[in-house]
């Protein structure tokens, strides 16, 4: 399907895209622009380490997009610091009026082994990626929740669910954006704010060093369309986490056994009990948006009450 004959459009929308410069953010900002979108692109430049900066990457975006005959503007304040987050929010504002979808895809890698990596690299990566999401994603969310609408799109990673070696930082960074999508998609619910959690893989510069030779397709350019729809007005999810890797499109989700229940426990019961814990045969999975935490409390209070009622 060419984009013309998309009917999914953003025409008087405005999306602001963090890490919009380059790879998965420009992909995004592409495709949005050619569906109507106007776009702001958020990138401070830096270097794959986060270090350093420069306005050439931004601005060279925001120039390609409207030689494209796409509305677009640049941006370089960094995510890092609550006063950056803020200022990207403003001068979507200050450019367009408005802000009805955002993208939070800034990112940065600082590899080291857990028992080598400097406070420092840790740092780096959790300020960029966790708090830097969160000091967009909070005047944002001010401003969409006043307003009745939003669309929240976060950048988690496969890297977050299941993690590689030497990659704490990164792994707990991406990791905290399952909560912090709860929270936009639970607070969110009754005032028209949509939020959930791309999980992508591409090639992009941040696969610099790999061997890529083996793998197949795997361009920013097909991931887009999933992060396009769940940030389009006609969205059906929010909460929710999707993975985008090669071509494939699944949602992800956190599950739980429905484990056993004992009014008292030992250690050596525990033990003895740990194949049954562990069984997989019947499964809870509760959703954040539709009362979740409630009915994981309920469910497991009734428990007792059964074993009770039993006997």
């Amino acid at each position: 399907m060419t984009a013309s004959e998309n009917w999914r459009r953003f025409d008087g929308r405005v999306v602001v895209i963090t890490g919009g410069a380059r790879g998965l953010g420009f992909a995004y900002a592409q495709l949005l622009g050619s569906l109507g979108a106007r776009i702001l692109i958020n990138d401070n430049g830096s270097a794959m380490s986060g270090s350093g900066g420069d306005a050439g990457p931004a601005e060279e975006s925001a120039r390609a997009l409207r030689a494209a005959g796409y509305e677009a503007v640049a941006c370089t304040h960094s995510v890092v610091t609550p006063e950056g987050g803020k200022a990207i929010v403003d001068a979507a504002l200050d450019s367009f009026g408005r802000i009805d979808v955002l993208i939070a895809s800034a990112g940065n890698v600082r590899n080291g082994g857990l028992d080598a990596i400097s406070n420092e690299d840790f740092r780096a990566v959790l300020d960029v990626h966790l708090l830097g999401a969160f000091n967009v994603v909070r005047p944002a969310f001010e401003w969409m929740a006043a307003k009745g609408y939003g669309r929240v799109v976060l950048s988690g990673s496969i890297g977050g669910l299941y993690s590689i070696a030497h990659g704490v930082n990164y792994a707990m960074a991406k990791s905290s954006m399952i909560g912090l999508n709860n929270m936009i998609a639970i607070e969110g619910a009754d005032r028209g704010v949509k939020s959930n959690v791309i999980l992508p893989g591409a090639v992009t510069r941040m696969a610099e060093g790999l061997d890529v030779t083996q793998y197949p397709p795997m361009g920013p350019e097909l991931v887009a369309p999933v992060v396009a729809l769940l940030a389009h007005e006609s969205c059906p999810v929010s909460g929710e986490l999707y993975v985008s890797m090669a071509g494939r499109i699944a949602r992800a989700f956190v599950t739980e056994t429905k484990g056993v229940y004992r009014p008292e426990w030992t250690i050596d019961q525990v033990a003895a009990d740990m194949d049954a814990i562990r069984d997989e045969g019947v499964r809870w999975t509760f959703h954040p948006v539709e009362n979740g935490f409630a009915e994981h409390m309920a469910k497991s209070f009734a428990l007792p009450r059964d074993a009770l009622s039993q006997h």
